[in-house]
C-alpha cells in the first residue's frame, strides 16, 4: 500500500456504534481505550438510553433505573479506561434499600443490617428468620457457581457447564422455579412476595424464572444499593465524558437509517440524511429483533427474525412521573405497595398479556436525597407498574387513561390518594418505551427470562448472520439492568477486538 493509499483495514476504520445507551457507552470506552476510533449515533438528543431524565415544572425525575448495583462493575469500567470512578461520580448507599408494603398493613425496610432484618422478619413470622438467613445462602451460592458461566464471562453455551463441578450442577436447582426456591425456605406471604420480587428486575415472573435467578437477592441485600449524587442520569454523563475524554465522537439527534451490507460483511451505516458512515465492524446497542427488523436488509435472514419474534419478551412498564404536592415522611427513597394475590400480576402479564388488574405499585421519591429534584413542600414521584409487552391484547392508546386511574386508586388504598395534589404529571406506556428506545414491543429487557434455558436462546454479541456486527444492550448477553448491559458492552467490545487482532 502506498503512502497515498487509504489504509482501510478493519483496524484503520472507526467502528461505529449505534445507540448511546450504556451498553454502547460502555464498548465505546473499552474500544477507544484500546486504542480504536469509536463514532457512536444517537437518534435521541441526549445519550444514555433507557436511563435518563425528564424535567418540568420545577420538578426533577430519573426514567430509567432508579438505583445500581453491582459497583464493582462499574469500577472495573472506568479502571479500563486508567481512571477512577470516583473521580467522575459519587454514589451514595442507600438504606434502607427499600420500603415494603404489604395489604394487611406490615411495613418491612429491606436492609443490609441483617439484625435489623432478622428483628422485622421476626415480627412477621419467627421461623422465617432462619429462612431468610438460608435464603441468602442459597443465593450467595447460586452466585459463585453460577456467575462465571452466565454473568461475567462470554455468552453461554451448553458444553460451558463442563466447567461447573457435577455436585454444584445439582445445587443449582435447575429443576426449580425462583418462587418454589423461596417456598422452601420462608413461610410467611410478605417475605416470598418480598424474595421473589426480585425476578422482577429482568423482567420476570418468579412463578416461571428460575431458581439461579436468586442471585439477584444476593447482590442487592449482601451488595447494597447505590444512588448516584444528582441523580441515575449522572452515571450516563459520566461515562458520556469519559468516553469524550478517550476520543470517542458522540453523535446525538443521528438516527440510524440502515446498516450497509455487502456479501454477509458491515460496510457501515447509512444516516437518516443520507450519511454513509464507512465501518467494517458495527455494535447495535439496539434491540436485536429490532435490527433485524428494521435496520439490516430486507431478507437477510427469514429464519432468525422468525425465530427472534417468536421468543417471550420480558415485561414493559407503565409511568407516571409525578410532581405531588406535600411531603410523605412515612415513603422512603424506594417503596413496593405490594397487591393481595402476587401470582395473579403475572398471570395477567405473561399469560393474559394484560397490564394487571390488580397491580404492585413502585414509587421512587429521589427527592428524598436530592430536595433539589422538587419545589420546596413538593415530592417527584416515579411511579411504576409491571406491564405487558405491546400485543394484540390492550390497546394503550384506548386504555391508558383508565389503567391510569386504577393505579391511583391502587395507591389510595394505601391511603396515598394524591389526584388532587398533583402539580405536574408525565404518563408513559409501552407505546412510548418502543418509541424511545427501539425496545422490541416495548419490553424491558429483552428476552424474557421465564424457563432455565433461556440463558442459552439470549442473543449472542456476536451476529450470526453478518460479520462485522455485534450486540450490546439488555436484548443480548448478560441480560437487562445496568450493570448486565454495562457487562454486555465489555463483551462486544471484546469480541472487536479478537476479530481485528486475531
Amino acid at each position: 500500500m502506498s503512502a497515498a493509499d487509504p489504509d482501510t483495514s478493519p483496524a484503520a476504520q472507526p467502528v461505529v456504534v449505534i445507540g448511546a445507551g450504556i451498553g454502547g457507552l460502555s464498548a465505546a470506552i473499552r474500544l477507544a481505550a484500546a486504542g480504536r476510533r469509536v463514532v457512536v449515533v444517537e437518534q435521541n438528543a441526549t445519550v444514555g438510553g433507557k436511563m435518563n431524565e425528564r424535567r418540568q415544572d420545577g420538578f426533577r425525575w430519573d426514567t430509567g433505573p432508579s438505583v445500581i448495583t453491582m459497583r464493582h462493575v462499574f469500577e472495573e469500567l472506568f479502571a479500563a479506561a486508567g481512571r477512577r470512578l470516583e473521580d467522575y461520580l459519587t454514589l451514595l448507599p442507600v438504606e434502607p434499600l427499600t420500603r415494603y408494603f404489604f395489604r394487611d398493613g406490615t411495613v418491612l425496610d429491606a436492609s443490609r443490617d441483617l439484625a435489623l432484618m432478622a428483628s422485622q422478619i421476626e415480627r412477621i413470622e419467627p421461623l422465617d428468620v432462619e429462612g431468610y438467613l438460608s435464603f441468602l445462602e442459597y443465593a450467595a451460592r447460586l452466585h459463585r457457581i453460577t456467575g462465571p458461566v452466565f454473568i461475567y464471562n462470554r455468552p453461554p453455551r451448553p458444553r460451558d457447564f463442563l466447567r461447573v463441578a457435577p455436585w454444584d450442577m445439582v445445587r443449582v436447582d435447575p429443576w426449580l422455579t425462583m418462587a418454589q426456591a423461596i417456598r422452601l425456605r420462608v413461610r410467611s406471604p410478605q417475605m416470598r412476595q418480598l424474595l421473589g420480587r426480585f425476578a422482577t428486575y429482568v423482567g420476570a415472573s418468579p412463578y416461571q424464572a428460575p431458581a439461579t435467578l436468586s442471585v439477584i437477592a444476593h447482590v442487592e441485600l449482601t451488595g447494597g444499593v447505590w444512588y448516584p449524587q444528582g441523580g441515575i442520569y449522572a452515571i450516563a454523563q459520566a461515562m458520556h465524558r469519559l468516553a469524550v475524554e478517550l476520543g470517542v465522537e458522540v453523535r446525538t439527534s443521528c438516527p440510524v437509517r440502515r446498516i450497509e451490507v455487502q456479501d454477509g460483511q458491515v460496510q457501515g451505516v447509512v444516516t437518516c440524511d443520507g450519511t454513509l458512515l464507512a465501518a467494517s465492524q458495527v455494535i447495535a446497542n439496539v434491540d436485536v429483533a429490532t435490527v433485524y427488523a428494521t435496520l439490516l436488509p430486507p431478507g437477510l435472514a427469514p429464519g432468525r427474525v422468525a425465530r427472534l419474534g417468536k421468543l417471550e419478551t420480558s415485561c414493559s412498564g407503565f409511568v407516571l412521573l409525578l410532581g405531588v404536592e406535600g411531603e410523605h415522611p412515612h415513603l422512603a427513597h424506594h417503596n413496593i405497595f405490594f397487591n393481595r394475590d402476587y401470582r395473579s400480576e403475572f398471570t395477567d402479564i405473561f399469560r393474559r398479556q394484560v397490564p394487571p388488574r390488580d397491580p404492585t405499585v413502585y414509587v421512587a421519591i429521589t427527592s428524598k436525597r436530592d430536595p433539589s429534584h422538587a419545589p420546596p413542600g413538593c415530592e417527584n414521584w416515579f411511579v411504576l407498574v409491571n406491564a405487558p409487552p405491546l400485543g394484540p391484547h390492550f390497546d394503550w392508546a384506548q386504555e391508558a387513561a383508565r389503567y391510569r386511574e386504577l393505579v391511583f386508586a391502587t395507591l389510595a388504598r394505601y391511603g396515598l390518594d394524591v389526584r388532587a395534589r398533583i402539580r405536574s404529571e408525565v404518563m408513559l406506556t409501552p407505546e412510548h418505551i418502543r418509541h424511545l428506545t427501539g425496545a422490541w414491543r416495548g419490553a424491558l429487557y429483552g428476552v424474557s427470562s421465564n424457563q432455565a434455558l433461556n440463558a442459552f436462546r439470549r442473543p449472542h454479541n456476536r451476529c450470526p448472520d453478518v460479520a462485522g456486527l455485534y450486540f450490546a444492550g439488555g436484548a443480548t448477553h448478560p441480560g437487562g439492568g445496568v450493570p448486565m448491559v454495562t457487562l454486555s458492552g465489555k463483551v462486544a467490545a471484546e469480541l472487536v477486538l479478537e476479530d481485528v487482532n486475531g
